[in-house]
């Protein structure tokens, strides 16, 4: 006998059945997927908070546990003890590479990583002053001119080389980005580089691929950093159903071609309620100016007749502590003691943490740190562009949108996406 929830509709007193489903994890479901056609209405959930939109295996997030898993494995697992790219070989196979599998995928990407020369007279065409992202989405539906041919949902291999060419090139194209959007020559990739390194060095580097050394001769991109820098890309990795992956997804299910999936997810996560918010973080924390303004500004984001908010803190999922906040709160402490870091910003967010953890007003709402909160920080301790913020996100993050694509490529029971309204007009 199947789990079933019975509807009463107290007009006609008419009752209908639809069948409960279990997932391997988290909350049951309710297959309401015949509800109009058996009951002439529709449901009503506004920004989709009650509704599970596909089935998926990708990723796991149970909000008040303050749990994520990528294909099972526990996110602090993957971000202190594997790198991004075994995490995203485990995100597009299902599991992790073996050392052999590891070198093989990571010499692949390193040489897939340069642009096609046409790709490059796109960037020509945008205002000096253009922000990373807006030339980061324009590039990046461009590539599906450059990469048009038609997938064969049965040929596995032809996924594999689709997915893994945006993975590579998205670096290029971010650090293009920001080198135009300031005016200075673009450098290519280079292939004895791992991934990480190799953005930071495209973003560094003069022309002719020199770098700054410090007083030992070393080069100015430190272990230390590409660390740093590799586990926020593991963190962003993927997150489930959030706003820009359900943009992949709808766009996807139009038939459109992936690169102008991802396209369209970039345009999303650019928003400041989404992949733009670590970027406001740092906007907002300049706007403070000063460790003896924090108290003003809390007592602003308590008022119920202030719409001042604290950026960085709360999540729409998570009603914990954020897993990937906890891991980049500890980097954060590590950044500061091996790089002797201790700026004006790192001091005034690190009062607000302090106040914001210990607040019944923040802990009562269950208003803790999240990970934009943190990653802004990071971010500007590592010396990167504010404006590369978001785009830093869309790097870690493509590997989620591909694979999620490709999961609802292969859906045999996918539609396009078409949702219904509840209609006020006259």
């Amino acid at each position: 006998m199947k789990n079933s929830v019975t509807i009463t509709d107290n007009r006609t007193n008419k009752s209908y059945e639809f069948n409960i489903l279990d997932g391997s994890r988290g909350p049951s479901v309710v297959d309401i997927s015949t509800f109009y056609a058996e009951t002439g209405m529709f449901t009503y959930d506004q920004g989709y908070t009650s509704t599970a939109s596909c089935k998926s295996d990708i990723t796991y997030i149970d909000g008040d546990k303050g749990e994520l898993r990528y294909r099972g494995y526990d996110i602090s697992e993957l971000a202190l003890n594997h790198s991004y790219l075994e995490t995203c070989y485990l995100l597009l196979n299902s599991k992790l590479p073996t050392k052999e599998e590891l070198h093989d995928f990571d010499l692949e990407l390193r040489h897939r990583s340069f642009l096609h020369e046409g790709l490059k007279n796109l960037f020509f065409a945008f205002p000096s002053n253009a922000h990373p992202m807006a030339t980061l989405a324009s590039a990046t539906c461009a590539l599906s001119s450059f990469y048009f041919d038609h997938l064969d949902i049965n040929n596995e291999a032809e996924y594999q080389e689709m997915a893994r060419r945006i993975i590579a090139k998205m670096p290029t194209v971010a650090a293009f980005a920001y080198r135009y959007s300031i005016g200075a020559p673009f450098i290519q990739p280079d292939i004895d580089r791992s991934f990480t390194e190799n953005f930071l060095y495209m973003l560094r580097a003069y022309p002719g691929g020199k770098m700054h050394r410090n007083i030992n001769g070393e080069d100015r991109i430190r272990e230390i950093e590409i660390k740093a820098l590799d586990t926020i890309f593991t963190l962003h990795a993927d997150h489930e159903q959030n706003a820009s992956t359900t943009t992949v997804r709808d766009v996807a299910s139009t038939g459109a071609h992936p690169y102008v999936a991802i396209s369209a997810g970039i345009s999303a996560l650019w928003g400041r309620a989404h992949g733009g918010a670590n970027e406001s973080v740092i906007a907002q924390l300049e706007m403070i100016g000063s460790i003896e303004n924090v108290d003003k500004f809390i007592a602003r984001a308590k008022d119920p007749n202030d719409d001042f908010k604290l950026m960085g803190f709360g999540h729409r999922v998570y009603k914990n502590f954020d897993p990937r906040a906890k891991i980049l709160k500890e980097l954060q402490d590590q950044l500061k003691d091996e790089l002797n870091l201790n700026s004006h910003l790192m001091a005034i967010a690190s009062r607000i943490e302090e106040i914001a953890l210990s607040d019944d007003y923040f802990i009562s709402r269950k208003l803790y740190p999240n990970i934009d909160f943190y990653s802004g920080v990071i971010l500007t301790a590592l010396k990167i562009p504010k404006s590369m913020f978001t785009p830093i996100f869309v790097i870690g993050r493509t590997v989620g949108w591909i694979t999620q694509w490709i999961e609802f490529k292969k859906d045999k029971k996918a539609k396009i996406t078409r949702p219904r309204q509840l209609y006020v007009g006259k």
